[in-house]
């Protein structure tokens, strides 16, 4: 069996983090496995506390599984401190990890900063040479680069700067553009665009987070990067449309929407 770990945050409301996480990795038929940075106190109506793992015992949940069974592939969520970043630096350059998708929460859903000044840099110089492909919202990657985003152009200015300053495959994500839901891969020096239509709901908490571990899924599952993008996109479109209409505000995409009957590849 296929077998995927996620290194992020808890997140007790079940939407986001470790625990949205875990639901697409188990959608896709993989084994999900875990090593938690933080735990978070948050909910539809926002974020109320937080409390991080030590070093020591995000290393030690870490060699914990490659100890007992090896990854098919690592996706990396929020990590808040440049400490945590060098652990999981140091492990992937242990393990010899070959696939890695980052999904890094530099901003929160409301544009909150989630990662200190320290994590940004330590992030760019040990995390992206060891990551398979890079996730930004158009937000994140403005503020990685300090260049703005206003049109498909721009987009791909700012994906090949971050690409080659990085050396690494960098996904900008459109949610936040206003007439698509258009993302960009760069890579190679090549660009390939995953077209998606505006999808009109306000549950939508979660949906980077969902599509960032669907690309591991299908990475683990041995697909080429832009076919497992494309098959992520259609499953987080389709998590999203299922409109699932939980919590008091912006609620959680329905994860397990596929349950139902849906096909995940």
């Amino acid at each position: 069996m296929k077998t995927v770990l996620t290194i992020s945050a808890s997140d007790c409301s079940g939407g986001s983090g470790i625990q949205g996480d875990v639901k697409t990795i188990v959608v896709h038929k993989l084994f999900a496995m875990t090593a938690v940075t933080a735990m978070i106190a948050q909910n539809s109506s926002g974020m109320f506390g937080i409390m991080q793992a030590s070093a020591e015992f995000l290393a030690n949940e870490i060699d914990c599984i490659f100890g007992d069974v090896y990854p098919d592939a690592v996706k990396i969520g929020l990590v808040m401190s440049a400490e945590l970043m060098e652990v999981i630096a140091d492990k992937l350059i242990q393990y010899n990890v070959k696939r890695v998708v980052l999904d890094p929460v530099l901003l929160s859903c409301v544009g909150s900063r989630m990662m200190e000044d320290d994590a940004v840099e330590t992030m760019c110089r040990r995390l992206l040479p060891l990551t398979t492909v890079l996730t930004l919202t158009i937000p994140e990657a403005e503020l990685l680069t300090g260049m703005q985003i206003g049109n498909a152009e721009d987009m791909k200015r700012v994906a090949a700067n971050i690409g080659q300053t990085a050396g690494t495959s960098v996904l900008i994500k459109g949610g936040y553009r206003e007439t698509d839901a258009n993302d960009l891969l760069y890579t190679n020096h090549h660009y390939t665009w995953f077209y998606g239509e505006k999808i009109e709901e306000r549950n939508t908490y979660g949906a980077g987070n969902g599509l960032s571990a669907a690309i591991a899924c299908n990475i683990a599952k041995d697909y080429p990067l832009e076919l497992s993008i494309d098959y992520a996109k259609s499953y987080i479109s389709g998590a999203i449309k299922a409109n699932m209409k939980l919590g008091k505000r912006n609620g959680p995409v329905d994860s397990c929407f596929s349950i139902g009957g849906y096909h995940v590849r």
